[in-house]
């Protein structure tokens, strides 16, 4: 399969949003209640209509074989305990016939190779605590829990685990 990951445009928020639909029914069925999924969903195209500009240059979309396969986010973190030494990786979401065919670890090795080329030397990603396929994902790519934790409503009250890797060591290409 032919992945190939580039700079969302305009263009590309309906199938974003059709992306994160489908991937939050399937990745959160059983973690966050179905309702709120639904009230979620409902506004995912206007909302991916707003985030994705003629300016973007946080928003990736993953196509594999020239389709919309998933897509990913990272920018600088957003917690204050972090130096600027460190870059997040916000969302990286697949549609489900995606799952499971490595797309998901070649995105994460093109967001390391981002992040290394602005200078940074380690990401983090925050995880729902409930999400076990989630977690193993990232601790196969060479992230591990640092002890901060923060709870998220998500139509009940949900823990969440922030995953750190550091870029220089864990997370190069030839230990996924």
């Amino acid at each position: 399969m032919n992945i190939a990951i580039r700079l969302a445009t305009p263009a590309d928020a309906p199938a974003m949003a059709e992306i994160h639909m489908r991937s939050w029914e399937v990745a959160y069925k059983d973690i966050i209640p179905a309702d709120f999924i639904r009230e979620k969903n409902a506004a995912r195209p206007a909302q991916w209509q707003r985030i994705i500009t003629a300016e973007n240059t946080a928003h990736y979309v993953i196509q594999a074989d020239g389709k919309t396969a998933g897509f990913l986010h990272i920018a600088p973190p957003q917690d204050d305990d972090l130096d600027d030494n460190c870059y997040e990786l916000c969302a990286i979401y697949l549609h489900p016939y995606y799952f499971r065919q490595g797309i998901g670890t070649q995105a994460m090795e093109f967001a390391f190779d981002k992040a290394r080329d602005l200078g940074k030397t380690a990401m983090t990603v925050w995880v729902l605590a409930e999400n076990a396929n989630t977690i193993h994902f990232y601790e196969k790519c060479g992230f591990d829990e640092d002890g901060k934790t923060k709870e998220v409503e998500y139509g009940r009250i949900l823990e969440c685990v922030r995953m750190c890797c550091d870029l220089q060591h864990i997370c190069s290409s030839d230990n996924m």
